[in-house]
């Protein structure tokens, strides 16, 4: 999900660096998965030293010019730190999940996915908006039941205890509201007749629409990118793409007969900042 996108904008050398102390299996994994994607270069490095390599560069890993994907708190933390030496993606947090459902969903859909983030770390948020006090219930026992069956069980225990929330609104007016506030990294709407809603949503990550689209299928196979704003940022940021590897730089000229038309204009503007050799730049060519 960071290869592809770099790959298709035309960036010329791609690096991967992922962690020493995998297993051989997951290593080969990964070094075929770069390989398919496209990948220049693999580094056997991780966590926020690697970061700092990319950004600064060291004898074997060279400097870079843009470090994008997720990682732990540390590696959010070493990103942000070389913001400005390099360009980043987004300061990566918690993953979070919003499920907006109401009587017509199954709550065994609605607390497995729930719990389909809870389980990524102890800080994961998942939150469950509905206008449905009945389904509400069913859900949290849902949750309950599904939560002992879990292998990373400690881990979503904490996080279901922590940071997750089922609310009961009012009203679908009052839902999305909460959830435009929210912004959430990942927004489900469960509702019948989930394309009706999406003209309401107005800040979200990636939005999943319908009882057949669990956000596991944006991880593993949909294909849009997964890499997304989490903590709110959804109210200006966007999920990583083609457009992220891209930039851009304006060009201007002008003939002789157009600079005397602005001249006048552009001394006026120069001398009301008290920018005297911008105004003369201009007033040297004024006539010539």
């Amino acid at each position: 999900m960071n290869i592809v996108p770099a790959k298709l904008a035309g960036v010329e050398e791609v690096i991967v660096v992922t962690p020493p102390f995998l297993s051989e299996e997951s290593r080969d994994v990964i070094l075929a998965a770069a390989s398919v994607a496209g990948a220049d270069r693999v580094f056997n490095v991780g966590g926020a030293q690697a970061v700092a390599a990319l950004a600064y560069g060291t004898e074997s890993i060279p400097r870079c010019d843009k470090i994008t994907g997720p990682g732990n708190a540390f590696v959010a933390c070493a990103k942000r730190l070389v913001f400005g030496t390099v360009d980043i993606d987004m300061v990566a947090g918690p993953s979070e999940i919003l499920v907006i459902a109401d009587g017509s969903t199954s709550p065994e859909f609605a607390a497995a996915d729930m719990l389909g983030q809870a389980e990524h770390g102890e800080l994961s948020s998942a939150v469950l908006l509905t206008t449905d006090g009945d389904f509400a219930s069913k859900v949290e026992a849902e949750l309950e039941l599904q939560l002992s069956r879990l292998p990373r069980y400690e881990i979503a225990r904490k996080s279901v205890d922590d940071f997750g929330l089922i609310v009961v609104c009012d009203s679908l007016d009052q839902v999305f509201d909460i959830a435009n506030d929210i912004a959430p990294e990942h927004l489900e709407i469960m509702l019948e007749n989930p394309m009706k809603y999406l003209p309401r949503v107005k800040n979200a990550g990636s939005i999943f629409l319908g009882n057949w689209s669990p956000e596991a299928l944006g991880d593993y196979m949909a294909g849009p990118n997964h890499i997304l704003p989490t903590g709110g940022t959804a109210r200006f940021a966007s999920p990583l793409g083609v457009e992220s590897f891209q930039k851009r730089s304006s060009f201007i000229m002008a003939d002789k007969s157009l600079m005397n038309d602005l001249a006048d204009d552009i001394i006026v503007l120069a001398e009301s900042e008290g920018l005297g050799a911008h105004a003369q730049s201009v007033r040297v060519r004024k006539g010539k």
